[in-house]
């Protein structure tokens, strides 16, 4: 996982102009409206990269290489978060949020499913010792 915050490219009087990512061929780019305490992912994909855009709200992720730690993230609006094929992943919505995925791989449109594998257990944030 790799989380940043994407720099202003040009801002004047009218606004500003802000790159979230240049430089990389996507294949879709996708909203998607989580409502606070919904779960999304606990899969990965073998082909697939995704960014994740934080619009507005608030976001808990948990990814996972295989054999590796889970690692913990809070997004907050204007960041982006990579995750890399075999990467698995799962968002939480801490708050009603809207976030754009921009992949590059087999995930959009009819091949929505086609490189997913869901998780035979969750990902756990490891901070709940529960």
């Amino acid at each position: 996982m790799f989380l940043t915050t994407p720099k202003l490219s040009f801002e004047d009087h009218r606004g500003f102009i802000k790159d979230i990512l240049f430089n990389e061929s996507l294949d879709a780019v996708t909203i998607i409206e989580s409502k606070k305490g919904v779960v999304r992912g606990n899969h990965f994909h073998k082909e697939t990269v995704q960014w994740v855009y934080l619009h507005a709200g608030c976001l808990k992720s948990l990814t996972q290489f295989p054999d590796g730690p889970v690692e913990k993230r809070i997004l907050l609006p204007g960041q982006l978060l990579r995750t890399d094929p075999m990467e698995c992943h799962a968002l939480e919505a801490l708050e009603d949020s809207l976030f754009y995925v921009l992949t590059r791989g087999p995930r959009g449109g009819m091949d929505y499913e086609k490189d997913t594998y869901r998780l035979d257990v969750p990902l756990r944030d490891p901070d709940n010792h529960v």
